[in-house]
């Protein structure tokens, strides 16, 4: 009996201690780092529960603040989501892995049209994740001029009634659009007269907003706003009273990607994750929550009707014929922050 009781004992301690084990492995991790509202969050706990892999989730406002927060140092991210022309500085400073596409199959799913872009020729650092344009939302309800033009956002008469964007890269671009020169230049000459543009239409702007942009439309406190085509989706599918153009001087077509830093830790997770958000049922659920445009076909296919048939998320040839994509002003980096840095106090 009492041998019968040492072996229970031992199955028991033996058990507890495997137990006590356990609990001291933590289970991988990656960390990602996105911009504000811009994902699906049930997805993530869809990739946890598949993969065994947990994610800590945080957000940034610009390209500008994610890249200083990754100069700064002290704190690694696994997978991040860049736009086209920060993509192409980070990779000229040596910030991005290269991927190993053979652990990205369903790279497979994504438009060919979307490889091969001046930020990444090779497509060995970037994987696309959405895309779009930049143009005007307006109420119908409090706007009684044609909207086709950069120039109405500059009308007296809508005094307090105009969103810019809380962007310098965005903003700036909108000021050189409207003057007719290219949002990519180099001139300074131009780039002081854009200034001066925006500087003469700060009295009549309202605020300078990112991600808050939404509820002030949504809730008719503006006129007018410059925002992203797929916030504009969001917006119209609250308030329809509200209307998305391109202004006929032209705009932004833009491009986010998925990419890993240099320095990431976990790098084969951040592979399983990108691959994951490639396929078409998790783009699917992104797009339809965030309101942006998927570059993959069997995705946009699983949408909801007013979504796939969308002219705002999904342009044709024609309407973004008169698009540019941004460069990195790798030589005037200084330039556009002192710009933006005058736009923004009057001076």
């Amino acid at each position: 009996m009492k041998k019968i009781k040492s072996i229970v004992l031992f199955v028991l301690v033996a058990v507890i201690a495997s137990m006590l084990a356990g609990c001291g492995e933590s289970k991988p991790s990656i960390n990602v780092f996105n911009w504000g509202d811009y994902i699906d969050e049930g997805v993530l706990k869809e990739f946890e529960k598949e993969y065994g892999v947990k994610v800590n989730y945080s957000m940034y406002a610009t390209n500008e603040d994610l890249y200083v927060k990754l100069k700064q140092g002290g704190e690694s991210f696994d997978v991040i989501f860049p736009s086209d022309y920060m993509i192409e500085r980070m990779v000229r400073e040596g910030m991005l892995a290269k991927l190993d596409k053979d652990n990205i199959p369903n790279l497979k799913n994504i438009d060919k049209s979307f490889f091969g872009l001046d930020y990444d020729p090779d497509d060995e650092y970037s994987v696309p994740y959405m895309w779009g344009t930049v143009g005007i939302i307006y109420n119908k309800t409090m706007v009684d001029d044609v909207v086709d033009s950069w120039d109405i956002l500059w009308e007296e008469k809508y005094k307090d009634q105009i969103i810019m964007l809380n962007s310098q890269r965005d903003t700036i671009a909108v000021a050189l659009l409207k003057l007719g020169y290219s949002m990519n230049t180099r001139n300074i000459d131009e780039l002081e007269e854009a200034k001066a543009e925006l500087i003469k239409q700060r009295p009549l702007v309202w605020a300078y907003q990112g991600d808050e942009v939404k509820d002030t439309m949504v809730g008719g406190e503006a006129a007018f706003a410059v925002v992203w085509s797929g916030d504009a989706v969001a917006m119209i599918r609250d308030n329809p009273d509200l209307e998305y153009v391109i202004p006929k001087e032209g705009t932004n077509l833009w491009f986010d990607d998925m990419v890993i830093p240099a320095n990431a830790k976990n790098k084969e997770d951040a592979e399983k994750f990108i691959d994951f958000m490639c396929r078409p049922d998790i783009a699917a659920k992104n797009a339809d929550y965030i309101g942006y445009s998927t570059p993959i076909p069997e995705a946009i296919d699983l949408l909801p009707e007013d979504m796939k048939n969308s002219k705002v998320a999904y342009p044709s040839e024609k309407e973004i014929e008169n698009t540019e994509i941004f460069r990195d002003p790798m030589d005037i980096v200084v330039e556009y922050d002192r710009i933006w840095t005058e736009v923004l106090s009057g001076e």
